[in-house]
């Protein structure tokens, strides 16, 4: 009767596979467990203390940007002197009303909720997107990556305005390239708001000095900012961790003081600057100033610059946190400290170049004077960190040459330090302040950068409401309309200057933006062309189980960039040597578009062939978040999902002594709690991500019966031959560990276009030979390493 119901269950799934009935016995239970892993990632509820404490922390790594803005606003506002005190409210009407529709409207309470589990930035936006349309220019995805718990994405109806939209964008490669130029474009933006940021908040707290000591030479200001400058960027390898307890107290402070120093403003000198509230002096405004009105928005802009930086510095916090701070703390300090200026500028029209400092009573002046240069330096640290993060996911992406990354906090996984890049910044940002020598120029030079990069984000935020969100066309219009009206209004005006320092940012986003773009081209040839030339499992399963080769005690670790398929590196490998180890690995570490990839999730195990072939493929799964340890944890964490997969392995197949195979099973990803047992009698419990059955991977494929119903005898011997594997896999493991990796040189061919041949054969080959090998940054030691040369015609 037994053998009945095998037959008949047998039938009934031999359509859908032998590994999915395996799949309903295994891995039923899981879906509890991975409901609450996902529940994990989503943004918690939080007690109204702990918001709180949350919305106190968050003014000091998010807000220090932008609350520095009232030291050069005015001043780049009025780069002349002041002819009309009208011209002064209709100024302030127009930062009034730039602080209420972008960072407040548009970033705070709309751009934040685009978040990808918290994190923000133009990458972030742009990992949401390929998540939700295949728009990814490096196709290294697979259907397993779907079900990380972080990679959350909403289900789009087919007839949906959404799915037109989502089949438009993957229509052609171009579209996709546009977009990716779109993000990469914001993201070096970016990067020169990094240079600039610390250039403009430290010139102009520094250039206090000279208000109580009139006759001193600029020079000496401009000294006194590189010497905080050197200092500032030579402290980041120690990380914000150490000293970030003190920015909140620093930059509370810093809102309370301006906010109290505008009423006391606004109440001895003018407070009928108070109008400017009404929308009606902007008109006036532009009809009596004309062009010179016009280009004056250059300096209006600076109200809203570290906007963009707010999107960026998200990680840490909650967006009710950063909300709360915003609308409590921050908007109304920054509306009052800039009336205040406006207040005293109504009977002081000749001190526009210093109206912050010369605002200030003289009983607190010199106390405000450290304050000052505490939050610029405070708000240079806000982009410094923030530029760190933004090459580590271009990085990640594939869109920056390989940079040694250093983690710096033990707690936080978004505090990184990048020496290469802290360096270029610091030579940048002392040319920048030494070479303008005053703030007007570099003014102009930030309001470039910055604008751009929030016409970046519009462009991206409609993709996301319209893929993401699935808002109303009507709602995405009015949204998109608001946001490039004000946006394209200021481009216009940062436009007047790009010959008076505002050709900096572009200059260095042109750099930026070539290296990597040309970086990305490079990664994109070169993975096609691994895919085109990988070997065929017919090749592989004809040289036998010896592999044509004598196989020597050991265990070969193969890196590739390839998911699936055997690399044409292997091919090349055993040609040309005569032996090769008992064990072969192909490892895959690959990037997904997700933040992180949680521990238990990283890695995917499955068999190449038949189990006396001892070959097997590891896909270590990492996001853009994400960092490798060193390579023995990394090295021991592969093999103990090896002896997982290679146990789970044989108990799914207890029982049966069936000797057929299925080259085409069907997919199963399962996921399990268990113990094993080394040979050392240790015993550890993990959770393992088994993939069974693919195109290049041959399993027995099982009824579910066969599992439940398995004789004795043949139990046994499954166990057995589980034990005997894994005690070979041990052998090998302790005869030793070999690296092998490609030394590839690619190279245009020889009917390519000058361009092509321009980018690869000497801009990309540049890059690879001065960017870092992958043995250091797996930390492979050089006595288990195996380079193999080969070249790439691409």
């Amino acid at each position: 009767m037994v053998s009945d119901m095998e037959m008949d269950m047998s039938g009934e799934d031999e359509s859908k596979g032998g590994m999915w009935a395996l799949e309903q016995k295994i891995d039923q239970p899981m879906d509890e467990e991975a409901g609450r892993l996902k529940n994990m990632y989503r943004e918690k509820k939080f007690s109204a203390l702990l918001l709180l404490q949350l919305s106190f922390q968050s003014l000091g790594v998010v807000y220090g940007d932008l609350g520095t803005s009232p030291l050069y606003v005015f001043y780049n506002t009025f780069p002349d002197k002041i002819t009309d005190t009208e011209d002064i409210v209709g100024a302030l009407s127009l930062i009034i009303y730039s602080l209420t529709l972008v960072p407040l409207i548009k970033y705070v309470f709309i751009v934040c909720r685009a978040n990808d589990n918290g994190q923000g930035g133009t990458f972030a936006l742009y990992s949401l997107l390929c998540r939700h349309a295949k728009v990814n220019t490096i196709p290294n995805q697979h259907k397993t990556d779907e079900e990380l718990t972080t990679y959350s994405r909403s289900t789009i109806h087919e007839k949906s305005f959404a799915a037109k939209t989502r089949r438009w964008l993957e229509g052609d490669a171009f579209k996709k390239n546009v977009l990716l130029l779109l993000v990469l474009v914001g993201t070096c933006m970016a990067v020169g708001d990094g240079i600039l940021t610390p250039a403009i908040s430290v010139l102009s707290a520094s250039g206090g000095i000279k208000i109580d000591h009139p006759g001193m030479s600029t020079d000496v200001v401009v000294v006194v900012a590189v010497v905080i400058l050197v200092g500032l960027f030579s402290l980041q390898h120690y990380g914000v961790d150490k000293v970030g307890w003190l920015f909140a107290p620093i930059v509370l402070l810093w809102f309370l003081l301006i906010g109290g120093i505008g009423i006391f403003n606004i109440w001895k000198h003018d407070s009928g600057v108070l109008r400017a509230f009404s929308p009606v002096y902007i008109f006036r405004y532009f009809k009596r100033r004309g062009k010179k009105g016009w280009t004056s928005l250059g300096g209006i802009m600076l109200s809203i610059t570290g906007t963009e930086a707010l999107f960026a510095d998200l990680a840490h916090f909650p967006v009710s946190a950063i909300q709360l701070a915003f609308t409590v703390v921050v908007f109304p300090c920054l509306l009052l400290a800039y009336s205040g200026q406006a207040a005293y500028l109504m009977n002081n029209k000749d001190h526009a170049s210093d109206a912050f400092y010369r605002s200030i009573p003289d009983g607190i002046y010199w106390p405000m004077f450290i304050i000052a240069t505490l939050a610029a330096i405070v708000a240079s640290q806000a982009t410094i960190s923030a530029t760190f993060s933004i090459i580590k996911q271009a990085n990640a992406l594939g869109c920056f040459p390989r940079v040694k990354v250093i983690h710096t906090s033990s707690k936080f996984l978004g505090q990184i330090y990048i020496p290469d890049i802290n360096w270029i910044l610091m030579i940048l940002c002392i040319v920048v302040t030494a070479g303008f020598k005053n703030q007007s120029q570099i003014g102009n030079a930030y309001g470039t950068a910055v604008v751009i990069v929030m016409l970046a984000t519009t462009f991206l935020m409609i993709l996301i409401m319209l893929l993401v969100w699935r808002c109303h066309w009507i709602l995405v219009f009015v949204f998109a309309a608001l946001s490039l009206i004000v946006e394209l209004t200021y481009f216009s005006a940062v436009l007047f200057k790009v010959d008076q320092g505002g050709w900096v940012p572009l200059v260095i986003a042109a750099v930026f933006l070539f290296i990597m773009y040309v970086w990305h081209y490079g990664t994109v040839k070169r993975y096609e062309f691994e895919m085109h030339s990988k070997i065929s499992m017919a090749w592989i399963l004809g040289l036998g189980p010896s592999l044509g080769l004598v196989r020597v005690p050991g265990i070969g670790l193969v890196y590739t960039e390839l998911a699936s398929g055997v690399p044409h590196i292997f091919s090349h490998f055993i040609t040309n040597l005569p032996a090769i180890h008992s064990v072969v690995v192909f490892v895959c570490v690959k990037y997904l578009p997700v933040y992180t990839v949680p521990e238990d999730e990283r890695f995917l195990v499955k068999r190449i062939g038949p189990k006396n072939f001892h070959m097997f493929r590891c896909v270590a799964r990492y996001g853009y978040k994400d960092l490798h340890k060193k390579d023995e944890e990394f090295e021991k964490k592969l093999f103990d999902n090896l002896f997982m997969f290679v146990r789970l392995e044989s108990m799914m197949e207890g029982g049966s002594d069936s000797d057929d195979y299925s080259l085409y099973g069907q997919q199963t990803q399962g996921s399990k709690d268990f113990l094993l047992s080394d040979t050392n009698n240790n015993t550890f419990s993990s959770v393992v991500d088994l993939t069974i059955s693919s195109c290049d991977s041959i399993v027995p494929a099982k009824s579910p019966l066969h599992v439940r119903n398995s004789g004795t005898s043949s139990g046994q011997v499954s166990s057995q031959r589980e034990v005997d594997e894994m005690q070979f896999l041990t052998t090998c493991r302790d005869a030793g560990v070999v690296h092998i990796m490609g030394n590839t040189v690619v190279r245009a061919r020889r009917d390519s276009s000058f361009y092509k041949k321009l980018s690869i054969d000497y801009v990309y080959a540049f890059l690879r030979k001065i960017c870092r090998e992958h043995s250091v940054i797996f930390n492979v030691p050089h006595e288990s390493l195996l380079n193999v040369g080969q070249v790439f015609y691409v």
